[in-house]
């Protein structure tokens, strides 16, 4: 028997499933972004209510790192 028969019991697909729904994707969509890495911290929804977008928490940031004396290199800062 060839390793290519069609065996019902492998077929983990649900009857009650449309495939007419799943065509027209495109492969490698997202595959950029994701190469790009991410780096996503969660806030406490307390916190988040503060911070609306991710510049003001960068700029909250920065200026507890100035008032903290951080050191950061020119390099690890964004283009502003």
């Amino acid at each position: 028997m060839s390793s290519n028969t069609y065996n019902e019991m492998d077929d983990e697909l649900r009857p009650e499933y449309d495939l007419s729904q799943l065509k027209g994707g495109v492969r490698g969509k997202y595959a950029s972004k994701y190469k790009e890495g991410t780096n996503l911290i969660l806030l406490s929804s307390d916190v988040a209510e503060v911070f609306k977008d991710n510049e003001s928490v960068n700029e909250a940031l920065r200026l507890l790192m100035k008032i903290a004396g951080a050191k950061y290199t020119k390099a690890a800062q964004p283009d502003a």
